[in-house]
């Protein structure tokens, strides 16, 4: 059960490039870091225009003198300062995320990045290599696996609940976007736009976070081929998809699916995660994130409820109520900047953390992978690729 004692000796001190007034993420970036006094904000480039930016940051209680203009002026400055900046939290636009890291890195700042890292595959691992160069921690905000039930998910198939695994069922498939909204909408409008957001939409805008929970669950399994097919139903969005279909093969013979969407007219999220195997299923579901449903074969299917003692010990670390009591998305971020925290003091102390996982540079370079793999198959017609 979490209280908010501290974890870290000292708040890790903060800053953000992005996340000013108007975007969403940007709070939502805030208020997981700032929750359990694990870091402290006290710098930031919060937005493209300086005077805005700087306006925005002094209602956040930022120091005037260190609402910074734009990045490199900040990493230059605060380098300066005995009370420097030790980590930066990137909520920028696609295009922008690897000079920044690669920046932040170079100056010996820890990063938490959005998704995607970068564009491609080198570029992801130029930052993999640098960060272990510099023993910084890179974190990236797949923020649902920070829910509780992705743990329970985790032990359940580590302890052989569901026996030999068969069949991962993956789907992102909401439908705000299922005209074009981007017409008047600017926050839409660059994620449609190649320069900006690189060579696809939907499937790295959403397809990469189930992705990623099953990566969470399932941490030995890999791909060993896929095949995708891509469409663009809003003909404007092309060559970038508004829907994507993914079928994978894994090595262990199991298989896979994802389907990637925004055009799922009347879905909030649709966003879900089936896991079968030979005795039984799981199912969990982002718009009812307390519970995970248990699928045995032959009995009857049970909801498993955030919180209560019959789960696994390792699902019941990161409480913040008792159960009964619903937790939401600001609980899943900030279980994740508490691991992330912790990550960013044991190398300050030259250590590493033995078994605790979180979204790391690993994570985002598999995630820049995938999306390159489904973009090569679809482009070649929609024909089997051997994951690269």
């Amino acid at each position: 059960m979490i209280y908010g004692e501290k974890k870290v000796d000292k708040p890790i001190r903060w800053a953000m490039v992005g996340g000013g007034k108007g975007g969403q993420i940007g709070y939502i970036h805030r208020s997981a870091a700032l929750r359990d006094n694990n870091f402290q904000l006290v710098a930031g480039a919060f937005d493209i225009d300086p005077a805005r930016g700087k306006d925005f940051g002094v209602n956040l209680h930022v120091n005037p003198e260190r609402c910074y203009p734009d990045y490199e002026t900040m990493f230059e400055e605060e380098a300066k300062r005995e009370d420097g900046i030790q980590a930066v939290s990137i909520a920028t636009p696609n295009a922008t995320h690897f000079e920044i890291t690669k920046a932040a890195l170079h100056a010996g700042l820890h990063v938490v990045c959005e998704k995607p890292l970068c564009f491609t595959s080198k570029e992801a691992e130029e930052l993999e290599i640098l960060a272990k160069k510099k023993n910084r921690v890179v974190g990236v905000t797949y923020g649902y696996a920070g829910h509780q039930m992705i743990e329970q998910a985790r032990q359940m198939i580590a302890n052989g609940d569901l026996g030999e695994i068969r069949i991962v069922k993956m789907q992102f498939a909401h439908g705000f976007h299922s005209s074009a909204v981007e017409e008047g909408n600017a926050s839409t409008k660059w994620r449609v736009d190649p320069k900006v957001a690189g060579p696809s939409y939907v499937l790295g805008d959403v397809g990469t976070h189930p992705l990623y929970l099953s990566e969470v669950m399932l941490p030995n399994l890999k791909i060993k081929k896929l095949m995708c097919s891509r469409q663009s139903f809003v003909e404007s969005r092309a060559p970038l998809e508004d829907n994507a279909f993914t079928i994978m093969e894994y090595d262990n013979g199991a298989v896979g699916t994802v389907w990637s969407s925004c055009v799922n007219a009347g879905s909030m999220h649709g966003q879900t995660i089936r896991v079968i195997g030979s005795k039984a299923s799981i199912e969990w579901w982002d718009e009812h994130p307390n519970q995970l449903r248990y699928e045995v074969q032959g009995k009857p299917a049970q909801v498993l409820d955030r919180g209560m003692d019959y789960l696994y010990p390792e699902a019941l670390v990161d409480d913040r109520i008792g159960g009964g009591h619903p937790e939401g998305l600001f609980e899943g971020w900030s279980n994740l900047y508490a691991r992330f925290a912790l990550a960013m003091d044991a190398a300050d102390r030259g250590e590493t953390l033995e078994n605790m996982w979180y979204p790391d540079i690993k994570a985002g370079v598999e995630g820049v992978r995938w999306v390159e793999n489904c973009v090569r198959s679809a482009d070649n017609g929609a024909v089997w690729v051997e994951y690269q």
